[in-house]
């Protein structure tokens, strides 16, 4: 995994957003999602509870949101989907609204910065106990946009 997708890429998957399509069904599930940090003098654990549908991922789900490429380049395979750009995910700000890491499953050229877009992918869980990222989109295909 790239140190940045170890990020806290979906951690304001609770957080209230205020888009159009901020409370669709897609987004409405990653907002099911809790996450339990638990910090000792010695050890550090990101405790996840999933919503019984996606405790096994989601086959073809569709999200729509704002696209932000991770890497620079006229070819973006990954991508941050945000519900709602107005409330900027890397700020470090709680107020913002949710985003999830996209893995593309052909790259998109020419993608700008806050494209709205709609893409279908296998919306999987992340367990890793080291991260607050939660899900990430994999083999995720352009729909709309």
């Amino acid at each position: 995994m790239s140190p940045v997708s170890r990020l806290a890429l979906t951690a304001g998957l609770s957080a209230t957003a205020t888009s159009a399509f901020a409370d669709a069904p897609g987004w409405d599930l990653l907002k099911g999602i809790t996450i339990d940090e638990v910090v000792t003098e010695t050890s550090y654990e990101v405790k996840k509870g999933f919503p019984d549908r996606l405790k096994n991922g989601v086959q073809g789900m569709e999200l729509t949101g704002y696209a932000v490429p991770l890497t620079p380049g006229s070819e973006i395979r990954e991508l941050m989907l945000v519900s709602d750009m107005g409330l900027c995910p890397f700020c470090g700000s709680a107020d913002h609204g949710a985003s999830v890491q996209v893995n593309l499953d052909t790259p998109l050229v020419g993608l700008e910065e806050g494209t709205r877009v709609t893409l279908r992918g296998d919306m999987m869980p992340v367990h890793d106990p080291e991260t607050w990222q939660a899900a990430i989109l994999e083999n995720a295909v352009l729909v709309s946009g």
